[in-house]
């Protein structure tokens, strides 16, 4: 079986991002360098699950050319689950003063209770309550 999956997101400026995702909640991994941010840009979001961060100019070096797509465009939608619908506007908000665009407030959705917001970088994260049965 495979180890931690790794998501990496390409992002415009480090310091801005790496400080957006700390103030979401997510634990960073590493000792700070030189721009007070570990190196890698990486985020343990629950123990089989990272979030790596690479600046756009050597997302493409990981990539081997790959383009990345431009800003606006969405690739994929991450998606994750929080204890209830309170915690979902809480988290919807909570992204919204550290910058986030919320482009779904928290809403009653046909497949569960939802609010989406696009990150400094425009990545899609959806937040739906975990609370329902199956979730």
């Amino acid at each position: 079986m495979p180890g931690p999956i790794i998501v990496s997101l390409p992002i415009a400026d480090r310091p801005r991002a790496f400080r957006f995702y700390r103030e979401l909640g997510f634990d960073a991994v590493g000792t700070p360098v030189e721009d007070g941010v570990p190196e890698p840009c990486l985020f343990a979001l629950n123990p089989g699950l990272q979030l790596m961060l690479i600046p756009s100019g050597g997302f493409g070096w990981v990539t081997e050319g790959h383009e990345v797509a431009p800003p606006g465009t969405s690739e994929c939608l991450l998606s994750f689950a929080v204890d209830g619908n309170e915690h979902v506007a809480a988290f919807v908000e909570r992204a919204r003063q550290a910058g986030a665009l919320v482009t779904v407030e928290p809403t009653e959705k046909p497949w569960g209770y939802v609010g989406t917001f696009a990150g400094l970088d425009g990545h899609l994260w959806m937040v739906t309550a975990g609370d329902r049965e199956g979730a």
